[in-house]
């Protein structure tokens, strides 16, 4: 029976307004010649049933954060050529672009057994447009602001003439640094542009590119001049040589591809270094798993666009992704997704078995391709909320006489490890050393966001804690937060709070323990509720808005902004229906981005604590790999220029009229 099904779901967005009550709809037709009873449909997507909506046409029967199921009536039977609709009145959030709704169904039948449903993207009422997929590039017009193609653009520009575009750069190093660098450079072209030959030896018709050490460079600077014979790359590190190679190829390829546009200079010299130290882009990889090969092309991206921190997103409720000696369980249980899973579909993922993990090997492998090309990998275990995944790996670590429920805002019940067992820093310990051993940058990014204001009410060990640390009536009140739902994203609402109180003494004494190991402890912004943190032994990622990240700056706190409706490049690029994206912190085009100001409004003493800039994937909307490289690319780039060009010097006309030339992760139409 499972082999025969055809079955194909689509599902219908109406928005309130205009005398219509907001509406979800899902179809289920039966395109196959069997009839079928006594089954439930199950969904995933971004978007989240309300446990409170009213169902029209069926029964809510589970709901869990985005993964939902939905029974028919009893009696009913779904004949052959048929249709079931089934309408929520009620969402966490109203659905604002195509990937919003379900990505993916199934239903599990009368025997238990499951059948996976073809799904269709849901339409909004009214809106016919054509859903936008892929990276959609700016053209390279035959008139360009300036004569060569880099991005982002130098500080020092002073080229003239040109010739004929070579077919190829002959890097020619002297000494250990400018070694590593050409054969960094090497490895970067063949993976990005394999049948291009940009390195190619002289017999091939490769240009000669002397590579010349020279003191007086800081770390990431480079100079190039340029000869009809030759062009010469000046640097101190491997690193500033390495930017001088990707510089010139990139003149090289923009010359070569578009000859009527662009030049290879004769003459002239480029000298270049970045504005910002802290240039970084974090990837999301517990919502959805990207495998190494798709890591390690990533990587490459970031390098070719110089940015040099990469912010592994690695744990979260969704799922556990990196590999643990001493808790196998973690990887076991909370790397897999799956129906009848301690971990259900989520996000697009079907009923069978599906995930994954990155292995030591494989991590040691990831970090060692970074460092050569002067990224730092900078690993985030997220605690103590967003650890589901981890707590059903490990459920030991929960206090067992807690009892009731607590959400968070992305509907998980109690997530959040408990700060007043020893266990849990026992466990997290371990896991820390073993973190330590395989990320030499000495960074370790905790989380701390988004800690539900109801967390650990139920839990007897934890209202215990509390009273000896808040006191009596703290704890009581906390007690009576049972069952209350974090509705935002924001961090206000859990500021003061018995769970405020609690996480703090938790980051308090975590940082103390990486302290010791000789790391600096990252954090998002709500790691500073309670201001007990070391200041000099941390850094914040501020992503609400510049405001909150001057504050914390102004505070003594060193910030690396990211604020969500600007920089999180999961935000779709306009408030379009058929753009793809989510939109609870608004949209950002490329030109906004481009255009964002991130320390607007900072004092010179806050300036003194801005490290620099940052844009986060988050992968809710990205089981669509399509949808990745429109969200991320060019947007990418933009978020580079800022890092490193300087304020006055960024052009958008420019940028607009180079970006096309930039490469994309996947390049799916």
């Amino acid at each position: 029976m499972t082999e025969t099904l055809a079955l194909r779901l689509e599902s219908f967005w109406t928005p309130p307004g205009d005398g219509q009550k907001l509406a979800y709809s899902l179809k289920l037709t039966n395109a196959s010649h069997q009839p079928l009873r006594d089954f439930r449909l199950c969904i995933s997507g971004p978007g989240r049933i309300d446990p409170a909506a009213t169902v029209e046409g069926g029964v809510l029967t589970e709901r869990m954060s985005n993964h939902a199921a939905f029974a028919p009536p009893d009696g009913f039977v779904l004949e052959p050529g048929t249709a079931w609709r089934v309408t929520a009145r009620g969402l966490s959030y109203p659905l604002r672009h195509w990937t919003d709704g379900a990505t993916s169904a199934y239903l599990v039948l009368a025997d238990g057994n499951t059948q996976s449903i073809s799904v269709e993207p849901t339409k909004a009422a009214g809106d016919n447009a054509v859903r936008r997929r892929g990276a959609e590039p700016y053209p390279v017009p035959a008139v360009a602001p300036v004569s060569i193609s880099v991005i982002p653009w130098p500080g020092k520009v002073e080229v003239s003439g040109a010739m004929p575009a070579p077919a190829g750069l002959d890097p020619r190093p002297q000494g250990k640094e400018a070694t590593a660098a050409a054969t960094a450079f090497a490895d970067l072209t063949a993976s990005l542009f394999p049948v291009e030959g940009i390195v190619r030896p002289a017999a091939e018709g490769g240009f000669p590119v002397i590579m010349s050490p020279r003191d007086g460079f800081a770390p990431e600077a480079y100079a190039i001049t340029f000869s009809t014979d030759a062009a010469t790359v000046s640097a101190a590190t491997s690193t500033g040589f390495l930017y001088g190679l990707i510089t010139l190829g990139q003149i090289l390829r923009g010359a070569g591809q578009h000859p009527g546009t662009f030049r290879f200079p004769a003459a002239g010299e480029i000298r270049d270094e970045p504005s910002l130290g802290w240039r970084g882009c974090h990837l999301d990889a517990a919502r959805q798993f990207y495998a190494s090969a798709e890591i390690e092309k990533f990587l490459r991206l970031l390098a070719w666009n110089k940015l040099n921190r990469f912010h592994w997103h690695l744990s979260d409720d969704e799922a556990w992704r990196v590999e643990i000696s001493a808790y196998p369980q973690l990887t076991e249980i909370g790397a897999w997704r799956g129906h009848g899973l301690p971990v259900p579909p989520l996000l697009g993922s079907g009923p069978q078995k599906s995930g994954g993990y990155y292995t030591k090997p494989v991590i040691r492998n990831i970090v060692a391709l970074a460092g050569r090309l002067g990224i730092e990998v900078v690993p985030e275990i997220d605690v103590p909320g967003h650890s589901y995944a981890m707590l059903q790996a490990l459920p030991g670590l929960r206090d067992p006489g807690e009892h009731g429920e607590y959400f968070s805002v992305q509907g998980f019940p109690n997530n959040c490890l408990n700060p007043a067992r020893e266990e849990t820093y026992r466990v997290l310990e371990t896991i820390f050393d073993e973190l330590i051993e395989l990320f030499p940058s000495k960074i370790i990014h905790v989380g701390a966001d988004e800690v539900p204001i109801g967390a650990w009410s139920g839990s007897p060990q934890a209202l215990h804690r509390l009273a000896e640390i808040g006191g009596e009536a703290v704890a009581k009140a906390h007690a009576r937060r049972l069952g209350v739902v974090t509705n935002t994203h924001g961090a206000d609402e859990i500021e003061g709070s018995g769970a405020a109180v609690l996480q703090a003494q938790f980051l308090k004494r975590v940082q103390a323990f990486l302290a010791s190991r000789g790391c600096v402890t990252g954090g998002w912004e709500e790691a500073a509720h309670g201001n007990v943190i070391d200041k000099n032994k941390c850094y914040l990622n501020g992503w609400r808005n510049v405001e909150v990240s001057a504050a914390l700056a102004g505070e003594g706190y060193d910030m690396v902004v990211n604020p969500g409706q600007v920089y999180y490049l999961d935000m779709a690029n306009s408030q379009e229906w058929s753009e793809p994206g989510a939109a609870w912190a608004g949209w950002s085009s490329p030109e906004k981005l481009y255009g964002f100001d991130p320390v607007q409004g900072w004092s010179e003493a806050q300036k003194k604590h801005f490290l620099g800039v940052q844009c986060c994937i988050w992968s809710e909307p990205m089981t669509d790999r399509a949808v990745f490289d429109r969200l991320v690319f060019p947007r990418l780039s933009a978020l580079a220029e800022t890092g490193w060009t300087q304020p006055e010097r960024k052009s958008w006309e420019r940028f607009k009229a180079l970006c096309g030339l930039m490469p994309v992760l996947y390049g799916l139409p």
